[in-house]
């Protein structure tokens, strides 16, 4: 900082600062200022007289009155529901010899059985499923690849989201136990799983049908049931 020594008193030395000569030059500042900007206002509205300030007054509008809507009258709660009468058990006389005869094969010999079908040519089994008689069901056979068609027939999509189904299918077996046609009985949810139970369903082979000692056709139904492993 710029200062200048100003003689005093002898042995005394007094140092002006900037400080100080901006105090001593305030006045001339401030009157400065105050007459430029009262030159600057006259001229304003000397060049500029019809200079107005903008109407920003508003209006409101009328208040609306709105009716209330009627004081909603909450109704009593319900009576409370008499408990129930404690039931009496009846008095009843029972014989004690009452017995079930028993049912046996005796009583009901094999021999009663329908007679396996003829081909006649009345009858078309492979037309529709009907009922077959039989004594002896057809088993699966192949269990195994069975269950490697129904993880390689499921719908990736469905399989990835866990989404499962059962599918009931009406199978047409032959006397040598092969699926001739299958034929969806009771479809799931999922049309996709419908048809991979159709394509799983001539993977199945079986053991052939007996009605009595004769080796039958017959359709069966079978669920065939798709789901994730946990």
């Amino acid at each position: 900082m710029n200062a200048q020594a100003i003689p005093t008193e002898p042995g005394l030395r007094y140092v002006e600062t900037e400080n100080d000569r901006f105090k001593r030059s305030f006045g001339s500042w401030f009157w400065g200022s105050m007459i430029t900007a009262t030159v600057v206002h006259f001229m304003l509205f000397q060049f500029w007289p019809t200079q107005t300030a903008d109407d920003v007054s508003f209006t409101s509008e009328d208040l609306e009155v709105i009716e209330l809507p009627p004081e909603i009258e909450i109704p009593p709660p319900p009576e409370a529901i008499s408990r129930p009468a404690t039931p009496v058990m009846a008095v009843t006389e029972i014989d004690d010899d009452i017995t079930i005869a028993p049912t046996t094969f005796a009583d009901n010999p094999v021999d009663d059985l329908p007679p396996p079908p003829t081909d006649d040519g009345g009858t078309d089994l492979s037309a529709a499923p009907v009922f077959t008689p039989m004594t002896v069901r057809p088993e699966i056979l192949n269990r195994g690849e069975v269950l490697q068609a129904l993880m390689r027939l499921y719908p990736p999509i469905l399989r990835d989201a866990g989404i499962g189904g059962t599918v009931e299918v009406w199978f047409f077996i032959s006397e040598e136990g092969t699926v001739i046609d299958q034929r969806v009985s009771e479809p799931s949810a999922h049309a996709q799983l419908n048809e991979a139970a159709l394509e799983v369903a001539e993977v199945f082979r079986f053991s052939p049908a007996l009605n009595r000692e004769t080796i039958v056709q017959v359709w069966i139904r079978l669920p065939i049931t798709f789901e994730v492993q946990n």
